[in-house]
């Protein structure tokens, strides 16, 4: 049996790779899609959770505190009792920012002295995280004018103090580049398993593969192996220049990542080979892949937060396992993430593309017979 998936893979191999236009798909796209990506794409947010810590009970503080939470901009998560409490709040992302005033805050203001506000950022999203910085500053000079013309002049202004956990200087690539590496291996891997199947019916060659002595499983198992080989070696070529090429750091588990874009795979080709298998020609193959490609990039959180996309629209998002290797590929690249903490988006992608497969498998049998 694995002389013949392996006859078979080979000869998807050799398929590919003498097809000018199939090269040109494997080349070109991820090439191209990288530089524009790494270089141009930036995203905005439009939703920003924040927790406050404040040891402070007097007057100024809280006048401060209500303007966040009067903001349209901000949305309270919850407040804070203790220093403690900061790190769980930004590590599990339920809140992008803490605002954190200290137990003389008020009194600094009444005595005219400087006042700081510490305000500590998630950089994971660094581009969200500039866009919160700027609101703040907003928010803090108003109260500052506010407050001096309260008081009078020659009062010290409230002042900023900011820490960025993640990325300590909010550069966006940071955030951007290491997605990437599920947007083009998703693209990749699907359109290659998309036209696998399609391609023998259009150019007659999928009766000659019925009457071979191999059976539906080991035919499917022949299909995907070029897809999976492919796509890892595009997810290693985009790893190994964002690491390279842009500089930013890989500083997590390796094999935590790699283990992520393995489960995607086995997803992405279980759903590509579904595609595959109901199209008749190229054409369907690469429409029903570009309809599966669009809503699955944008429900993903790669341009816009899933947090703010309607209730509805999230719990949609559960089935789309891009999703999942997002969260990994980003967090083995800023927060460190190793597999103990990452083992909630495996099983995910490993259901998705154990369903996948048995899908695919079930439809192509019907095909045959």
């Amino acid at each position: 049996m694995i002389k013949k998936i392996f006859a078979l893979m080979i000869k998807e191999f050799i398929t590919i790779l003498t097809d000018k236009k199939s090269r040109m798909v494997l080349i070109m796209p991820p090439v191209a899609q990288l530089i524009v990506f790494g270089y141009a794409a930036s995203f905005d947010l439009n939703h920003i959770p924040f927790a406050v810590y404040n040891e402070d009970p007097g007057p100024a503080s809280r006048a401060l505190i209500s303007r966040f939470e009067g903001s349209r901009t901000f949305e309270l998560y919850g407040m804070l009792d203790s220093d403690d409490q900061v790190a769980p709040v930004i590590n599990l992302q339920k809140a992008l920012m803490v605002i954190h005033l200290g137990p003389k805050f008020s009194e600094n203001i009444r005595l005219r002295q400087p006042a700081d506000i510490q305000v500590i950022l998630d950089g994971r999203n660094s581009n969200t995280a500039l866009i919160a910085l700027n609101y703040v500053h907003s928010i803090v000079l108003d109260f500052n004018q506010d407050f001096a013309g309260g008081i009078g002049k020659g009062v010290p202004p409230a002042r900023l103090v900011v820490r960025s956990w993640f990325n300590r200087t909010l550069n966006s690539h940071w955030f951007i580049i290491p997605g990437i590496v599920a947007l083009l291996t998703l693209v990749v891997t699907i359109e290659i398993t998309a036209l696998s199947i399609a391609k023998e019916r259009e150019g007659g060659t999928f009766d000659q593969l019925l009457i071979t002595p191999m059976t539906p499983f080991q035919i499917l198992v022949g299909k995907s192996l070029p897809g999976f080989i492919i796509g890892v070696l595009e997810a290693s070529f985009i790893v190994f220049m964002t690491v390279v090429w842009f500089d930013i750091p890989l500083r997590g588990s390796i094999l935590a990542l790699y283990a992520g874009i393995l489960a995607f795979l086995l997803a992405a080709i279980g759903i590509g080979l579904m595609i595959s298998a109901i199209s008749v020609t190229q054409q369907q193959g690469l429409m029903g892949a570009f309809l599966f490609l669009v809503p699955a990039v944008i429900l993903s959180g790669f341009a816009t937060p899933i947090e703010n996309m309607p209730e509805f629209i999230q719990y949609i998002t559960y089935i789309n396992p891009m999703r999942y290797l997002l969260i990994i590929v980003r967090s083995v690249f800023l927060e460190g993430a190793s597999f103990s903490l990452l083992w909630q988006q495996y099983v995910p992608m490993l259901l998705i593309g154990v369903t996948t497969l048995a899908t695919a498998g079930i439809m192509f049998r019907k095909r045959m017979y």
